[in-house]
C-alpha cells in the first residue's frame, strides 16, 4: 500500500545554536564559525501519513447452470434392450406375448414416487445382470385404467409373468426390500419349456382399460 508522507522540517543556522550553547559554556571548543559548518537538520515536527484511496474493484462471475434438457429423465433412462418402457394397453399386451417362454417383471411406477426413484438404480442393475429376463416398466400416471384392473395400489408394485404360466406373483417392493426381488428371479427364473400359448395376463380382461384408439375396429 502506497501512502505520501509529508515532512516539514526547520533549519537551524549551526552558529546560532554554537552561539547559544557556548552562552550555557557547554561547548567552549566549538567555534561559531559560520563559513565552516554546515545546516543541520531538526528532527520533524510531525509526520502526516496521508493513505491513498485506491478503488477496488470486484468483478463477480456469477455461474449459471443451465440444465441440460437433453438429458433423460430418471425413469426415461432403460439398462439395455431388455427393458421396455410400455405407454397403453395394446403395448403391454403385445410385450407379454412376444415374450415367449421368457420371465417378463414388470414394474408400476410413479414419476413423483420417491420410493420408486430410489429403488430404480438397482433395478436396472438387475437387468444388466439378468439380459433373458424381459422387464417391463409401466407409468402408473399414463396408463391409470390398466393398472386399475391389475389391481394395483401401491408402488413401486411389481408382476411377474411366464408365457403359459400366466401370472406368477404380485407384490409391492421398496429398496430395503429388494432382497424379494431376487428371490422371485430365483424361483421362478428356471428352464422349462412351456407348454400351450402364452396366459399373459390370465383370466384379466384388459379390454376395458383399452382407449378407443387401442381398441381392434
Amino acid at each position: 500500500m502506497a501512502y505520501v508522507i509529508n515532512l516539514q522540517f526547520q533549519t537551524l543556522r549551526f552558529s546560532s545554536l554554537l552561539n547559544s550553547l557556548n552562552s550555557h559554556k557547554q561547548l567552549p571548543y566549538l567555534s561559531p564559525n559560520p563559513k565552516s559548518v554546515k545546516r543541520i537538520i531538526s528532527v520533524p515536527d510531525f509526520v502526516t501519513f496521508r493513505p491513498r484511496k485506491h478503488q477496488i474493484s470486484l468483478k463477480v462471475h456469477a455461474a449459471v447452470t443451465e440444465t441440460d434438457q437433453s438429458q433423460p429423465k430418471w425413469w426415461e433412462k432403460n439398462a439395455g434392450p431388455n427393458m421396455i418402457d410400455i405407454h397403453s394397453t395394446q403395448e403391454f399386451l403385445g410385450a407379454l406375448s412376444q415374450a415367449g417362454d421368457k420371465l417378463v417383471i414388470v414394474e408400476f411406477y410413479g414419476t413423483w414416487c420417491a420410493s420408486c426413484r430410489a429403488l430404480f438404480p438397482k433395478l436396472c442393475r438387475t437387468a444388466e445382470e439378468h439380459p433373458e429376463i424381459l422387464f417391463l416398466k409401466v407409468n402408473f400416471d399414463e396408463n391409470k385404467p390398466m393398472c386399475k384392473n391389475l389391481n394395483v395400489k401401491v408402488l413401486p408394485y411389481f408382476h411377474f409373468y411366464r408365457g403359459a404360466d400366466g401370472q406368477l406373483e404380485s407384490f409391492s417392493c421398496s429398496l430395503a426390500k429388494f432382497q424379494k426381488i431376487k428371490d422371485a428371479i430365483q424361483m421362478h427364473n428356471t428352464a422349462r419349456c412351456g407348454i400351450g400359448p402364452p396366459k399373459g395376463v390370465g383370466d384379466l380382461n384388459l379390454e376395458a382399460a383399452m382407449t378407443s384408439k387401442e381398441k381392434p375396429t
